[in-house]
């Protein structure tokens, strides 16, 4: 009997509709895909246990599947070619493009034939380094067509992020475009390409560049020997057709939390991620297919890959790819503008976002003039959204305001108010949902105790973990191990911290291990740390997160001077910003630095770092 789902469901689960609870423990393979009407080869309803999943079942084995073919050309088969598949505006270059599912059928094929004819086979990995363009999800889509695992690396991270990340990922292809757009400014691709790879051990095959439009100048390249023109292989391009793929193989590596010590690339499997994507599309958020839908996030985060990319075009709706910011581009009306210009009936942002919007424009004064008729709800996660937030955007946007919480290693919501299956629409400020189907969420002490209701404690979530949560790390499956599941026997650790109240709706207070969020991005205090400690005249560092009202939180370093130094302190502030922003990347938005004495340690020579964020936050600590 195939299990799709876990049926240790948590008592408290948002899905309180027993018909959908069955959903995820279908007796067979070939039922659970037609339920999520999918398409795929099933041979067998067997599972078997496999003892590097932690007493999760591999599910749907023997049965094969392409997810790009359920994405693409599922839609064009039934009749539905000419829907929009991909919505691109981009007000950084004044380019909107609608692209229909028929069209974008036509655009990956193609490339998959590009890829192939280039040497790469079923199980070669390709580093994705693009910016917000539609050339990105064709790479994405052309990759888990032929069966090739993708890793996509955001484009503002530096040299030095990319080269770790090749190193450890082994591509046999690298794709980037010439440049990406930050406000006011261009940022050079290639310079940064060409760096990597010298920093690198690992030479890919091949990189293949993508031009954009209304060059200026054709960009520099990274060696010629290596190089392939995006638009001249697509000119001669021969379509390649979907490769069948068992139900486990891995369709992408997302790393997470920065660079220090070992790279951690989560392993998304594909049977898993399909129908667990599938199924939040209607009963998280609500949507059917036709619907706009606008996640406003980067491709290269979770989000992108679930819920840009994946998640939309399985269910058949159609995806904004915005490459803009909330504000800047040109104004704090641009999420307005883009909801009611392409009649979004939902919407997905982070916190952080809103806040922007809302230092610059207090009363929406500029969203108030595009009309949001079609807008149902919006919603929130990335980092905890404070109940004065929360209110302003329900005012402003004139709809429910829905916070929910997962993770990188999720892929999808662990809690969150399932729409879908008839939740609230107004669930208690502050919250952010109860546990959906699959995840026994639970608040634990260090005894591995259950804690009462509304006591602060760490969260975990009872094995096994369902289908669509992380496979493994890449290439180190023991590191998985004892990251996620070694410090609670028998639990998932989120490492997170918060509790559950008496109607089992979970709030999340903060992370519990040095991980700084930063506008939604998780970023290692190690690898900031690492960096401060470059600058010739720091002798020691501790880097926290100071709370800011529009980020969440931004990096402070504490930083002891050497003996002798000459320089001003102004000038060697300056000096440390530069090299975090050439080490990290401008994502790390680090500008805060406060010179001290000296360090606390512990016994054990370490930084107590939540003790230091608490005192630089004005929050009670402990000493000792």
């Amino acid at each position: 009997v195939l299990r799709l789902w876990s049926s240790a469901r948590s008592s408290n689960s948002s899905c309180k509709n027993k018909q959908a609870e069955s959903a995820w423990t279908i007796d067979k393979a070939s039922a659970a895909l037609r339920a999520s009407m999918l398409s795929a080869s099933v041979n067998t309803g067997r599972t078997r246990d496999v003892s590097i999943f932690l007493s999760r079942k591999v599910t749907f084995v023997g049965g094969k599947l392409n997810m790009c073919f359920n994405a693409v050309d599922r839609h064009v088969e039934s009749g539905r070619g000419e829907q929009a598949a991909i919505i691109y505006d981009s007000p950084v270059t004044g380019t909107k493009i609608t692209i229909t599912f028929r069209e974008l059928q036509d655009q990956v094929s193609r490339l998959a034939g590009v890829l192939v004819k280039n040497g790469v086979q079923k199980g070669d990995l390709v580093v994705i380094y693009m910016p917000m363009v539609p050339q990105a999800m064709f790479t994405m889509l052309a990759c888990a067509r032929i069966g090739a695992p993708h890793s996509l690396i955001f484009g503002g991270f530096a040299s030095k992020e990319l080269s770790v990340r090749i190193d450890h990922a082994k591509p046999k292809l690298l794709v980037t475009a010439s440049f990406g757009i930050e406000p006011g400014r261009r940022v050079e691709y290639i310079p940064l390409v060409k760096k990597a790879l010298e920093m690198s051990s690992h030479r890919p095959s091949k990189v293949l560049i993508y031009n954009r439009p209304s060059m200026v100048r054709k960009p520099q390249t990274p060696e010629a020997d290596l190089n392939l023109d995006w638009d001249e292989e697509m000119a001669s391009a021969r379509p390649h057709d979907c490769v069948p793929l068992p139900s486990n193989h891995p369709l992408y590596v997302l790393y997470t939390s920065g660079t220090t010590g070992t790279p951690k690339g989560v392993v998304r499997d594909t049977a898993g991620y399909a129908v667990m994507l599938k199924w939040t599309m209607s009963n998280i958020y609500g949507l059917s297919p036709g619907d706009v839908w606008w996640a406003a996030s980067d491709l290269g985060w979770v989000v992108g890959h679930s819920y840009i990319c994946y998640g939309p075009l399985l269910h058949g709706t159609s995806s904004v790819l915005y490459e803009g910011k909330p504000v800047g581009t040109p104004d704090p009306g641009a999420f307005f503008r883009v909801l009611s210009e392409h009649g979004a009936s939902s919407m997905f942002t982070a916190p952080t976002a809103i806040r922007a919007i809302r230092q610059q424009d207090p009363h929406a004064a500029v969203g108030q003039k595009y009309p949001l008729s079609r807008l149902q709800t919006i919603f929130v996660a990335g980092e905890r959204c404070d109940v004065e937030t929360l209110e302003w955007a329900k005012k402003s946007f004139g709809v429910p305001i829905l916070d929910h919480w997962w993770q990188t290693e999720t892929g999808s919501s662990i809690t969150a108010s399932c729409i879908g299956l008839g939740n609230s629409l107004s669930p208690p400020a502050g919250q952010a949902g109860k546990p959906v189907p699959g995840y026994n969420v639970t608040v634990i002490d260090g005894d591995l105790q259950k804690v009462k209701p509304r006591t602060l404690g760490n969260i975990v979530v009872r094995l096994p973990l369902p289908p669509g949560a992380a496979l493994s790390l890449w290439q180190n499956q023991d590191l998985f191990r004892k990251l996620y599941f070694t410090k609670f026997p028998g639990y998932y650790d989120t490492m997170d911290a918060g509790f559950l109240d008496e109607e089992g709706f979970l709030y999340i207070m903060s992370r519990s291990d040095d991980v700084i969020n930063v506008a939604g991005h998780r970023l290692s205090a190690g690898a900031l740390e690492e960096s401060v400690l470059l600058h010739s005249a720091v002798g020691d560092c501790a880097v926290v997160g100071l709370e800011d009202r529009l980020k969440g939180h931004v990096p402070l370093a504490l930083c002891v001077l050497k003996n002798g130094v000459e320089k001003t302190k102004d000038e060697i502030t300056n000096e440390i910003v530069k090299i975090v922003r050439d080490t990290i990347g401008p994502v790390a938005a680090f500008r805060n630095v406060l010179f001290v004495r000296g360090l606390p340690k512990t016994r054990s020579g370490k930084i107590p770092r939540s003790s230091l964020a608490s005192l630089v936050n004005g929050k009670p600590f402990k000493v000792g």
